[in-house]
C-alpha cells in the first residue's frame, strides 16, 4: 500500500504538469482525458491463461469484471474466469476496492507488462477503469464476431483518474420521434464508454406521450399517437404532411428492461413528465384536465400550445400524482424531472378555477400560480423521497425549495437558482443543444433547427461561471447535452447529430478544466475514428477538425 500511494502521489504531480499530444502513444486514445497518465514502455497481453481477481466478489462488482471478460472473448475466443480473491499473481487482473480512493467514482489503473492492478472506491470506479482499458484495447474487442490472431494488449501505464462533475449527462427526447428499445440502449452504451452518467429521458410532449401509465390507458391509446406528422425532413424546410399516422410508447416491462440496462451501466434514468405546459398528448386524452374541456388534438407541428394543465382543478393532481407514483415505481432516481418549461398563462388568465386559486391562495399573478403548481408537485415527490429537478422556468414566481434547476435559457438561470442556494445542471442552448448545426455550411447536412453548436464551442464550454462566489460553485453539478427530436426522425440521424459532440460534454464533465485542449481532444478523436466505425455508429465526420471559433470573453 505505501508502494502505491508513493507512485501515485508521483502521478499526481506528473498529471498537474501541462498535458502536450506527446503524452499519448499513437495508437491508443482515451476520451474523456484522465486527470493523470504516464505512458511507460512495454504492455500487457491477454492469454488463455488469465484470471480476473475481484475483491470482493459480489453482483455490482461482477458487472465490470464479466464486461472485461466478454470484451477479451469476443476477438480471442479466452474464457477468461472472474473468481474473488486479492492476491495478484502474473498473468492476472486484480480488481479491487479500496477506500484510499476518495472519489466515489475515480480509480488508479496500473498496467505493468505481468498484470492489471484497478483499485476503486466503489464498483461505478472499477467500470469507470474497465471503460479506459476498453478504449486501449484493440478495435477488434468491438467487433462481435471472432478475429483469430488479434494480439490482446494493453500499453504499460499508470492512470490515476476521477470525474471533475458528478453529473455527466445526456437528454433524449422521444415525444417528438419515438426511437426503438435498441436504439435507446445503443445510445446508453456509448454514454457508458465515455463515462457519462446521467441518461435524462424526455417522455411526454405535446406531439406524444410515451410511458404506459396503467391507470390512466387512454394516455397511450389516445396520446401515444397523432393522426400524420411532417414529411420532407430530410430536404429544407418543408411543412408538409405525410397523412400517415405516427406515434407508438414504451412498455412498463421496456421501461424496466431499459432501467435495468441503464444501472447495469451505472447510468441513472431521469424520466421527464412535462408539466403544466407541453402536455397537450396528455390533454387530447383527458380533456377535463385542461382549463377549456378542448376537444384537443395530439399536436402534429412542432412548437408551443396555450392549452396546459389546469391549475385550479384538483383533479389535476390527483392525475398528476397517480402519474408520478407509476413513474417512481419504474424509475429508482433520485431525481424526477417535472419539466416546468414554456407553460402560456394565456388559459389560466381567463379561466374561472384558476383565477379562483389565486384568490385563495393569496397569488399575485400567474407567475406565483405556476410556482404554485410546481411547489405542489415538489412536496409530493419530496414525501416518496425523490427530488425535482426543472427547467430554468420553475424560477418565475419562486423556486419550490427542494428544486433542482436545468438551465436552458443560457446561464443566467442557473446563476441564479447558485447564488440561492439551489442545486444546478448547466445545458445552455448555445452549446449545449445538438439538434442545431455543427457546420457552418450545411446544405448537405440534415435539416436541423436552425442555430450552429459545432464542436469546439461545445467542448470549450465551461460550466462554472466566474460570477459565482467559491461556495456558489459548489452548487453546478455538471452539465448534459440535449437531443430534441422534431427534425430528427431516425436513430441513425440521431447518432449522427449526438456524436461526436456528446464526447465533448464527456470530457468536459470529467477532465479538469486546466488539463483541456482542443488540438488534442481533435488528435484523441481522429485515433479513436477506428473504434466508432468498428462499434458502427453514424456519427458526423465532417469539417469538426478544421473548425475554428473566435474566443468569447470569459464569463
Amino acid at each position: 500500500m505505501k508502494i502505491f500511494s508513493l507512485i501515485a502521489m508521483i502521478v499526481l504531480l506528473l498529471g498537474s504538469m501541462p498535458r502536450t499530444a506527446s503524452c499519448q502513444k499513437k495508437e491508443s486514445a482515451l476520451i474523456p482525458a484522465p486527470v493523470s497518465l504516464f505512458y511507460q514502455k512495454g504492455s500487457f497481453s491477454f492469454s488463455d491463461k488469465t484470471r480476473i481477481l475481484v475483491s470482493p466478489l459480489n453482483n455490482e462488482t461482477r458487472l465490470s469484471a464479466d464486461l472485461l471478460a466478454l470484451l477479451v472473448k469476443n476477438p480471442s475466443g479466452y474464457q477468461i474466469p472472474v473468481s474473488d480473491g486479492k492476491k495478484q499473481f502474473a498473468g492476472s487482473v486484480l480488481m479491487i476496492l479500496d477506500e484510499s480512493v476518495k472519489n466515489p467514482e475515480g480509480y488508479n489503473l496500473t498496467v505493468t507488462s505481468k498484470g492489471i492492478t484497478i483499485r476503486a472506491k466503489t464498483a461505478v470506479g472499477l467500470f469507470y477503469a474497465v471503460q479506459t482499458i476498453r478504449q486501449l484495447l484493440p478495435v477488434e474487442v468491438e467487433k462481435p464476431l471472432l478475429a483469430k490472431g488479434v494480439q490482446l494488449s494493453v500499453p504499460t501505464c499508470i492512470i490515476v483518474d476521477e470525474p471533475r462533475f458528478a453529473y455527466r449527462g445526456m437528454h433524449l427526447d422521444v415525444g417528438r420521434h419515438l426511437f426503438p428499445v435498441a436504439s435507446i440502449k445503443r445510445y446508453i452504451d456509448m454514454l457508458a464508454l465515455h463515462k457519462m452518467n446521467t441518461f435524462h429521458w424526455h417522455l411526454t410532449e405535446d406531439q406524444g406521450w410515451r410511458i404506459e401509465i396503467k391507470k390512466y390507458p387512454k394516455l397511450t391509446q389516445i396520446g401515444a399517437y397523432r393522426k400524420e406528422t411532417v414529411a420532407g425532413l430530410m430536404k429544407r424546410a418543408n411543412n408538409t404532411f405525410d397523412g400517415k399516422p405516427y406515434g407508438g410508447f414504451y412498455t412498463q416491462d421496456e421501461v424496466r428492461d431499459i432501467v435495468k440496462y441503464a444501472g447495469s451501466r451505472f447510468i441513472t434514468i431521469i424520466p421527464e413528465i412535462e408539466m403544466p405546459g407541453h402536455g397537450i398528448a396528455a390533454l387530447t386524452s383527458y380533456p377535463e384536465l385542461s382549463c377549456t374541456g378542448g376537444p384537443f388534438e395530439v399536436r402534429k407541428l412542432w412548437g408551443v400550445e396555450d392549452d396546459v394543465f389546469c391549475a385550479g382543478n384538483e383533479q389535476v393532481f390527483t392525475f398528476l400524482q397517480d402519474v408520478l407514483t407509476e413513474v417512481m415505481e419504474m424509475f429508482p432516481s433520485k431525481y424526477i424531472h417535472i419539466g416546468g418549461d414554456e407553460c402560456p398563462k394565456k388559459r389560466w388568465e381567463k379561466c374561472p378555477k384558476c383565477q379562483k386559486r389565486m384568490k385563495d391562495e393569496g397569488l399575485k399573478n400567474e407567475m406565483e400560480l405556476q410556482s404554485y403548481f410546481i411547489r405542489r408537485i415538489e412536496k409530493f415527490v419530496s414525501s416518496k423521497g425523490r427530488n425535482i429537478i426543472g427547467w430554468d422556468e420553475i424560477l418565475e414566481g419562486g423556486l419550490a425549495p427542494g428544486a433542482t434547476v436545468m438551465s436552458w435559457r443560457g446561464e443566467e438561470g442557473g446563476i441564479e437558482a447558485a447564488k440561492s442556494g439551489h442545486d444546478v445542471v448547466m445545458t445552455p442552448g448555445k452549446y449545449t443543444y445538438f439538434c442545431y448545426y455543427q457546420c457552418e455550411k450545411h446544405d448537405d447536412q440534415p435539416l436541423a433547427l436552425g442555430g450552429y453548436v459545432p464542436l469546439e464551442l461545445v467542448y470549450g464550454y465551461n460550466p462554472i461561471s466566474k460570477v459565482l462566489s467559491a461556495e456558489e460553485q459548489k452548487h453546478i453539478l455538471g452539465l448534459q447535452g440535449c437531443l430534441w427530436t422534431e427534425i430528427i426522425p431516425t436513430p441513425e440521424i440521431l447518432e449522427y447529430m449526438a456524436y461526436p459532440r456528446t464526447f465533448a460534454i464527456a470530457e468536459t464533465g470529467w477532465t479538469p478544466e486546466n488539463q483541456k485542449n482542443f488540438e488534442n481532444f481533435l488528435a484523441r478523436l481522429k485515433v479513436l475514428d477506428k473504434r466508432y466505425d468498428a462499434i458502427g455508429i453514424n456519427y458526423f465526420k465532417g469539417e469538426y477538425r478544421d473548425t475554428k471559433i473566435k474566443k468569447e470573453d470569459e464569463k
